[in-house]
């Protein structure tokens, strides 16, 4: 039986429509970078994974966990699902660009290796049609109201990202 060996949420701003989880030691920057992921959940190369989002405006949810072994199927619902298997020097970083790294260098239970990593994305498309619709009222951008319509939107746009050691 799997056992959930660690679960953190926290709030991840997109930068340039995504935020990134990769290797405490690369630079996801850096030669090697996955090619955005155009169209798709998640772009990925050996020690880093990009995960994509369809807008840069407000914050995403996510959910990060570690396991002990491949977690056991559960009941939510989620519109994207996407998997992988990164190499991690025992460490991972999420990375959101010039907002700074959400988490940095979280060491993992699971040591040096293989892991697979699987992605549930929920309310992708959601969050840019919502906040479309903002102009389309004829809100203004800087109004006080436009502001608190907009903050309803943030975390809406949610990631689940599970991650354990390949045997």
């Amino acid at each position: 039986m799997s056992r959930r060996l660690l679960r953190l949420e926290m709030p991840v701003f997109p930068d340039r429509h995504m935020f990134r989880l990769h290797d405490a030691t690369v630079d996801p920057d850096g030669p090697g970078s996955p090619a955005p992921p155009d169209g798709a959940l998640i772009s990925v190369t050996r020690e880093q994974m990009w995960v994509a989002s369809l807008q840069e405006i407000v914050s995403a949810q996510l959910l990060f966990e570690e396991w002990d072994s491949a977690p056991p199927p559960f009941g939510e619902k989620w519109e994207d699902e996407a998997k992988a298997v990164l190499y991690l020097r025992g460490a991972v970083s999420i990375d959101m660009g010039p907002a700074g790294k959400a988490v940095e260098s979280l060491k993992l239970a699971g040591g040096v290796g293989d892991y697979v990593v699987r992605v549930f994305a929920r309310n992708r498309s959601e969050v840019p049609r919502r906040y479309r619709d903002l102009f389309r009222r004829g809100l203004d951008p800087l109004s006080d109201e436009f502001e608190q319509a907009r903050r309803t939107l943030d975390g809406l746009e949610q990631y689940l990202i599970q991650i354990w050691r390949e045997s």
